[in-house]
């Protein structure tokens, strides 16, 4: 069970990485292009959380399976601040009126858990693309 928990966390980071990317890209362009917020930046953003937030879950449910080391503590809790950013502007453009809705806050969280992602990463002593499963 350790070994299939390893290679969706493992796999899954792509996906997260993917949207994330997707999310910040499509941000930038709604900024720059000054168009009205719409519902693709809606669903981009609720992916990209939504990705992250089950990545957090099969990270915990690894570390319940799995032996406890030390250097995870900072990953963990870099990962569970970049899923609560995530979710801000998801959460925050969803109560706002439509007029008042913008890309910027997606733009600045988006960019800020991406960055969040790649510190964490870089705590447990891996690169974000590299992996050491095989």
């Amino acid at each position: 069970m350790f070994t299939g928990l390893l290679h969706a966390h493992s796999g899954l980071r792509y996906l997260v990485l993917l949207f994330g990317v997707l999310a910040l890209g499509y941000a930038l362009w709604g900024m720059v292009s000054r168009r009205p917020y719409d519902k693709g930046m809606r669903i981009l953003g609720t992916s990209f959380a939504g990705f992250l937030h089950l990545q957090v879950l099969v990270g915990f449910f690894l570390l319940v399976s799995g032996v406890f080391q030390p250097m995870l503590i900072g990953h963990i809790f870099l990962m569970l601040i970049a899923a609560v950013v995530a979710q801000i502007p998801v959460s925050v453009m969803r109560r706002r009126p439509q007029e008042e809705r913008s890309y910027a806050p997606h733009a600045v969280a988006t960019l800020l858990a991406l960055g969040l992602i790649w510190f964490g990463v870089l705590s447990i002593g891996r690169g974000l693309l590299e992996s050491n499963i095989l």
